[in-house]
């Protein structure tokens, strides 16, 4: 209450919960007196003697409905000025736990997604590899192949986080970032539904055509996905991951897509402007894989499906 902030935001709050004679600490410290006065009654004695003598219950009331009729047209403000004030003390402890971390640059023209070295803030430092990004217009998309375990998904979510953070005005785990705020679409674990018969390969076509409709009626979209239409056979996923890709670029749209489908490489070369590859690789050496989960150019080239089920005692 008589703390002093250098803030504007939270020289606002302040004011809105001080202001005047209706200040929100005076008025909650009555309330909670008003409330301590209605508990006397739970001691069967004193209540009986207090409302015998003096109409306790109903004293209490009135004062209850005198306290509403002064400061109840105000808590709807207080209760904005608290949240926004947790609100920002949550992003100041964020702030406070990651030291290393940089607030991004807001470039509000066209579109932009650049950042170098980003970082999951729930992955332990010590182990932690951090990767680039760089989508610099609208209609660019990057396709992320990979083999399993190699660091795919990881690397839609570490991009999608640190860009929610950025939104919220966080900093963010990069050694620098630059974004245009525009709507985050994510399609990373979409669930099936027994209870509304909806199989998974279905939830994920109705997550799909919000996408479609929502590009279609002019709102720009930054999207991520991860491994879309895996619910069907591998000859219509192809088929369809493609024609979905080409629709998105032509309404205008910019993304990642992760995908283990290695033919949607082929995408970069019929649109060389809108489509560029991005691998991560593993390595087996003395029958042991090695992942460096760092991002690279091109189309992943060596699989490990294989290897893995005959780790496992599976025979292929």
């Amino acid at each position: 209450e008589e703390k002093a902030f250098g803030s504007k935001i939270m020289k606002e709050a302040v004011r809105t919960l001080v202001e005047g004679e209706a200040s929100a600490f005076k008025a909650v410290r009555q309330l909670s007196g008003i409330s301590k006065a209605f508990d006397y009654r739970l001691n069967m004695f004193a209540g009986f003697f207090l409302n015998i003598f003096f109409m306790w219950d109903i004293l209490q009331s009135l004062r209850l409905e005198i306290w509403k009729n002064q400061y109840g047209d105000r808590l709807s403000l207080w209760f904005e000025a608290l949240a926004q004030v947790d609100e920002l003390c949550s992003l100041a402890g964020f702030a406070f736990q990651h030291p290393e971390a940089v607030f991004p640059k807001v470039v509000p023209k066209d579109f932009r997604v650049q950042g170098k070295n980003l970082k999951h803030p729930f992955i332990d430092p010590a182990v932690c590899v951090g990767n680039p990004v760089n989508i610099d217009s609208w209609s660019r998309f990057h396709i992320i192949t990979g083999a399993n375990m190699a660091g795919k998904s990881t690397y839609l979510r570490t991009i999608g986080i640190n860009y929610v953070l950025a939104m919220t005005g966080a900093p963010v785990l990069a050694d620098s970032f630059v974004f245009t705020p525009v709507q985050l679409f994510t399609g990373i674990k979409t669930s099936d539904s027994l209870q509304d018969g909806e199989s998974y390969f279905f939830a994920e076509l109705k997550r799909l055509k919000e996408i479609i409709v929502r590009l279609e009626n002019g709102e720009k979209l930054f999207i991520i996905l991860d491994e879309i239409l895996r619910g069907t056979n591998s000859k219509d996923k192809q088929k369809g991951s493609k024609s979905l890709l080409r629709q998105f670029v032509r309404l205008g749209a910019s993304g990642l897509i992760a995908t283990h489908d290695l033919a949607l490489g082929d995408l970069a070369a019929d649109f060389p402007e809108n489509v560029i590859n991005k691998r991560f690789e593993v390595e087996i050496e003395h029958d042991q894989l090695q992942f460096d989960y760092l991002l690279k150019e091109g189309v992943a080239q060596n699989l490990n499906a294989t290897f893995l089920m005959k780790k496992m005692g599976i025979t292929v």
